[in-house]
């Protein structure tokens, strides 16, 4: 335990003008008590307000005059110690992703109050039945009617829950404390844990890996055993059984008193994956997720911390939960856009992981059939160690995949959503019994303009993204700011069929219900997820066969397994190709792929059906062959020319303001000090020319894809290099701008290697 005089603490105000540390003087009686991490109230500022704030060192050195020092006024009662790990992670996040230290502090504590333990009481006869019985009698002589009750059942039962006295009985706590205090019973309190947990299910031993499985699962344990430390990529098609690597391998890390974490996407993927981890391990899993109340969020930590669980699963959150031992951890679906925050700091949840794991020697699993091409382009580099699974450990075979051109069907006169040949392989399914997924494609949705003659979208010339479609008639670019009005006509085939698909799906559950008589659907999308466990309860049923039909959006086709699903149709594929974003064709790749793995698990045959107004598209051609390499190599050349993540980084920084003007003004100046303060600047600084040596490119300022929010006006600058050490450089330079402009109305984010339009 350190014995400073002094304590260094970051304050709990998100501001850039107090992002740093603030020294104080620790109390005697502080002294000896008063650690790092720990929540501390102090007076701040010229009227000594208390405030908190977060003990990040304890020292003897002084920086100021002793007598120039405040004191710490106490420890934050209920508080919750920050441990060293969490500041390192803290400091690093704040560092590499820009924001403040107190807002990278919140962001990896799980949990930041003590909650009361929850507690079971139980009410034990201290005395004979035939004491029992004279004590009773006597109660019945004096007419005391609440003892006589509870002396009543205590005859027949020599143990009595607590709250079943208090509500069947009718008895009040001054009674049992009386009959307590006189050796009649004994009122015994139990503390237990919250748990969010309910499954009653019967514990199953392992599958047997195939040769490929157990390949990964003996090279990563024997890595660890010699004390290597790794990163690993698993590639493998859908339904290749990742999903038991990872089992196999938590099994071998437990085997070796390690503990693991497991993230998964989307809260959606939760149920089946804890259902699968539950039946192998038992009670030692848990799980971490918005869901939980505060008092499950603190009882699940409070589990890790004394080594009462081997396993958490949750999203991107839970990579915070302090696990003393940590061995591994697992990423699931590593390329996921959810895993990037989208509020400060912006961090990734594979980059932060890989951090961690070092900090704690812990390695890092990640798995996909679809690999982002980050994580793939590092494979490729040797950063991480590629494993790769081509065949399903059941014998089946992937889906058979059919692409429909809604060219053709419109100029046949089919105007529906569906295709003639997905409504007729849809009357089959439902005579055989069989289920199907329909899956809304609806990423860009309406953000876009095309021509539904010919399947020609609107781009920006010098960017080769889609516009975005603005009120007013306005089509503009959100990468250089290039802007123009939207045609009346197709520029390519004359056609007037050039819009906005608008198309939704509770539409899609309405036109199953009038077209199909007597189909069965279920919905699952924002609006009937809201409740808490709705997702469960959903997939339940959809598994339990209580719908033929299963409708919805991204969330559909993420990892889950439905055995009696054969077909799957994925309407309007193209919509988010169309998506004015550098990753829409990769974003399409990998939905399709995911779509379409969801089709044939089971014993039965799958097919697929992807409907499109852009067939020809190598996205759409290379997710109907499942050919991820194929895609790669083309994805990765398109990075290359036109300067993208992961070939070239890039960093957004986005300047806010409540004055439109001020907040244009600002960021000009920005970009101004920038090139004065920056070397190596490119000459020209075109967005069609990105220097591969380390040079930096700007671009911008320009209005963001969404220009206002509640009366906020937003202004972007794109920065790139090949070398990620300058951009950091660049942000380091514009928050020491930041703080000494003094500008309290105009703030600043940092996003590096956007995975979302911001």
């Amino acid at each position: 335990m350190t014995q400073g005089k002094y304590a260094n603490i970051i304050i709990d105000i998100s501001h850039e003008k107090v992002d740093k540390t603030f020294q104080y003087k620790i109390p005697e009686q502080l002294r000896g008590i008063l650690e790092e991490g720990m929540c501390v109230q102090v007076p701040f500022g010229k009227g000594d307000h208390l405030r908190q704030g977060y003990v990040v060192e304890v020292t003897d050195q002084t920086q100021f005059p002793e007598d120039r020092l405040k004191q710490v006024a106490g420890i934050v009662r209920e508080s919750l110690p920050v441990e060293a790990d969490a500041i390192k992670l803290a400091a690093w996040m704040k560092q590499t992703y820009g924001s403040t230290m107190i807002a990278a502090l919140k962001t990896v504590l799980p949990v930041k109050q003590a909650m009361k333990p929850k507690e079971k009481k139980k009410i034990t006869r201290l005395l004979t039945i035939e004491e029992t019985r004279w004590v009773w009698a006597e109660a019945i002589r004096k007419h005391q009617g609440a003892r006589a009750k509870v002396l009543e059942e205590l005859i027949r039962e020599e143990v009595l829950p607590y709250e079943l006295v208090r509500a069947k009985l009718n008895v009040s706590p001054t009674t049992l404390k009386s009959l307590e205090s006189q050796g009649i019973i004994k009122i015994e309190r139990e503390n237990y844990y919250r748990n969010p947990v309910k499954l009653e299910v019967n514990r199953e031993d392992g599958r047997e890996l195939n040769g490929e499985q157990a390949r990964i699962r003996d090279q990563v344990l024997c890595d660890f055993d010699e004390g290597k430390r790794k990163t690993y990529l698993i590639h493998g098609i859908t339904g290749s059984g990742k999903t038991e690597v990872y089992l196999s391998l938590i099994e071998g890390m437990i085997k070796r008193k390690k503990q693991c974490i497991v993230l998964i996407p989307e809260i959606a993927l939760t149920y089946q994956t804890l259902l699968r981890f539950y039946k192998r391990f038992g009670d030692r899993v848990s799980v971490m997720n918005s869901t939980l109340s505060a008092g499950e969020k603190f009882d699940q930590c409070e589990r890790a911390k004394k080594g009462e669980l081997d396993v958490i699963i949750g999203p991107r959150s839970a990579l915070f939960v302090p696990f003393p031992n940590l061995g591994m951890i697992v990423i699931d679906e590593e390329h996921e856009s959810s895993y990037k925050s989208e509020t400060m700091p912006r961090y990734h949840a594979r980059e932060s992981a890989e951090y961690l794991a070092g900090l704690k020697g812990a390695c890092l699993v990640l798995g996909s059939a679809t690999p982002s091409l980050e994580a793939y382009y590092r494979a490729q580099k040797g950063s991480y160690e590629l494993f790769t699974l081509n065949r399903r450990p059941t014998g089946g075979n992937l889906a058979s995949v059919s692409i429909i051109d809604l060219r053709k069907e419109l100029r046949e006169g089919n105007r529906s959503i569906f295709s003639r040949k997905l409504q007729e392989l849809m009357e089959e399914r439902l005579s055989k019994k069989e289920q199907a997924m329909l899956f809304l494609n609806r990423r860009g949705y309406a953000g876009f303009v095309s021509c539904r003659a010919c399947g020609y979208v609107m781009k920006c010339p010098h960017c080769d993204v889609s516009l975005s479609q603005h009120l007013g008639g306005r089509m503009v670019c959100h990468y250089c700011g290039y802007e123009t009005r939207q045609p009346q006509k197709c520029p390519e085939c004359g056609s007037a069929y050039i819009l906005g698909f608008k198309a939704g799906t509770e539409q899609i559950e309405q036109q199953l219900l009038s077209r199909f008589q007597g189909i069965r659907v279920l919905r699952m999308d924002a609006d009937t997820t809201r409740k808490k466990d709705s997702y469960e309860k959903i997939l339940a049923a959809f598994c339990a066969g209580e719908a033929d039909v299963l409708v919805g959006t991204q969330m559909i086709v993420k990892g889950h397994d439905f055995p009696n699903v054969t077909l799957v149709g994925v309407l309007a594929a193209d919509l988010s190709l169309n998506d004015s974003d550098y990753r829409s064709g990769e974003r399409t790749f990998q939905l399709l792929t995911q779509a379409a793995g969801r089709a044939g698990r089971g014993q039965r045959p799958g097919e697929v059906l992807i409907q499109t107004y852009r067939p020809d598209h190598y996205s759409i051609l290379c997710s109907a062959s499942q050919d991820y390499r194929a895609f790669y190599e083309k994805e990765i050349m398109y990075r290359g020319l036109g300067g993208y993540p992961p070939v070239i980084h890039m960093m957004a920084i986005l300047i806010t303001s409540p004055n439109e003007k001020r907040g244009e003004t600002f960021a000009g100046r920005i970009v101004e000090m920038i090139k004065e303060q920056m070397p190596c600047l490119a000459d020209n600084s075109d967005v069609k020319k990105v220097d591969t040596s380390g040079k930096v490119t700007l671009i911008g300022p320009a209005r963001a894809s969404i220009g206002r929010i509640n009366d906020i006006y937003r202004f972007l600058i794109y920065c790139k290099s090949s070398k990620y050490r300058q951009l950091t450089k660049i942000k380091d330079i514009v928050e020491s701008y930041v703080q000494s402009a003094g500008s309290r109305e105009e703030n600043i984010q940092f996003d590096f290697d956007p995975v979302n339009n911001i």
